[in-house]
């Protein structure tokens, strides 16, 4: 019966050819591909999720009175949305389970996002053919940080309802334009119109995650297209992918990563807080509370707004270049500008424009590798940065101080990590030595000349007897 359903639709569709070749689709062997696929079931989750979430939500600001079961705001007025949000963690069956797993689910995916590409960056898998398909990744990184800030500030909870003052802030100080936008997207002063928490609604649940879905499905068929890169090994060579074919051993593979994935999200959604909105409050423009954090992927935009001097440039009466324009709209321009210039970059520094199948080892390109990690110790310092007052109400360590040493540490740590991780890479290529290769028991050394010599097995040098 099989046979003859499977003839049926073949003899209709002349689907057999296309479908042969995609089950014999090869995938490399290596733990690292994992990240983008993990990204990928967190996205299916978010969306699970978030449908679930909707059914419930009211994106309103209509003011109410709460009668709820959580006593401590028994009486206060608040927004609609915020009550909706309550309600959610506190009277829809399975409300807090959810909505606390698609919290969840949105830092996992953010956060394989940013692995996926550090090792594209540091293994070159960026290089042509796939410029455009490191374009598309940057991009949905940039659309998933804004995602998840949309939809955390949804809830106009105390916290939420800060950071939406953070954000028109910067907008308002980008120049020429800002007072423009802010009254476009806010449609008055903050905080805005009656209509602004709708349409965020909209972009949260409909046009942001269309266009990641989109970029997603682009981006998943440019790597089918061009095939997957490869680690260098004893039959890997540019014009072939050593691996496991897609069926059966590939598809039972990813199919127990996407049950770990949903399961470890739904797990850690029970039985982890994340964002007790109820004990923020509801949010209103004159209270503010001490030590409140973003999610982490926005550390490094509270960061840069902690560290940039107070400076404003002014002219002919007129502040061109208010400060928050520097930390919060400039520094991640800069970033994100790296990441899409990075490919051209290279490709002119090093005049390398050759079709590339396999993937360079870290030590195999000293130069990307030293700009990449200072660069990301750069981001990752403006992050920890964000911190700060945490870090003055947990270890009562001055706030200042924390400032100011930071302010100075980016001007000389990344250009330390730069000379420290280059000379390391020239070392360990000229040398070829490998920590894991041979002899499980087998010790990498550094020489009094600061290179490195891999010991025999027992831990002995190979000179010795």
């Amino acid at each position: 019966m099989i046979r003859r359903l499977v003839g049926y639709l073949d003899a209709r569709s002349g689907t057999a050819p296309y479908l042969r070749k995609a089950l014999r689709y090869v995938f490399p062997d290596h733990w690292t591909f994992m990240f983008g696929e993990i990204a990928l079931y967190a996205f299916v989750v978010l969306v699970g999720t978030g449908i679930y979430l909707t059914l419930f939500f009211d994106p309103s600001v209509t003011d109410v009175v709460y009668h709820g079961p959580y006593v401590p705001l028994d009486g206060r007025h608040m927004s609609q949305a915020y009550k909706s949000a309550l309600d959610l963690s506190f009277d829809v069956k399975a409300g807090l389970l959810i909505r606390q797993t698609h919290h969840w689910a949105a830092d996992v995916f953010v956060a394989a996002i940013v692995l996926h590409m550090l090792r594209v960056f540091f293994t070159g898998a960026f290089r042509k053919p796939r410029e455009l398909t490191w374009y598309i990744g940057v991009t949905m990184l940039g659309l998933a940080v804004l995602e998840g800030f949309l939809g955390y500030s949804l809830a106009d909870d105390l916290l939420s309802g800060m950071g939406l003052a953070i954000a028109y802030s910067v907008v308002l100080s980008i120049p020429f334009a800002g007072a423009n936008i802010g009254l476009l997207l806010w449609g008055g002063p903050f905080p805005g119109s009656a209509d602004f928490l709708s349409r965020m609604y909209v972009f949260h649940i409909l046009v942001i995650p269309v266009a990641i879905g989109v970029l997603l499905t682009v981006h998943l068929a440019l790597v089918a297209f061009r095939h997957h890169t490869q680690f260098r090994g004893p039959r890997a060579r540019e014009d072939n992918v050593v691996g496991t074919p897609a069926w059966p051993g590939y598809a039972l593979r990813t199919l127990a990563l996407m049950f770990a994935v949903t399961g470890v999200l739904f797990l850690v959604g029970g039985l982890v807080q994340i964002n007790p909105i109820w004990e923020w409050g509801p949010f209103e423009t004159a209270l503010s509370t001490n030590g409140a954090q973003p999610d982490w992927y926005l550390g490094w935009l509270i960061g840069g707004l902690r560290l940039m001097p107070g400076w404003e440039p002014h002219a002919w009466g007129y502040t061109f270049l208010p400060n928050p324009f520097w930390g919060g709209a400039f520094f991640p321009l800069v970033v994100f500008a790296f990441l899409f210039l990075w490919p051209s970059l290279e490709k002119r520094a090093t005049g390398d424009r050759s079709f590339h199948q396999l993937l360079d080892r870290p030590r195999d390109a000293p130069w990307r590798t030293g700009v990449g990690a200072a660069f990301f110790t750069w981001v990752a310092m403006v992050f920890f940065a964000g911190s700060s007052d945490r870090v003055f109400v947990q270890l009562h360590i001055p706030y200042e101080s924390q400032v100011r040493v930071y302010e100075g540490a980016l001007f000389v740590i990344p250009f330390v990590v730069f000379w420290v991780t280059k000379r390391i890479c020239e070392e360990l290529r000229r040398t070829d030595v490998h920590p894991l290769r041979g002899s499980t028991t087998a010790i990498v050394r550094r020489t009094p000349g600061g290179g490195f010599t891999e010991a025999g097995p027992r831990g002995r040098d190979p000179g010795e007897p």
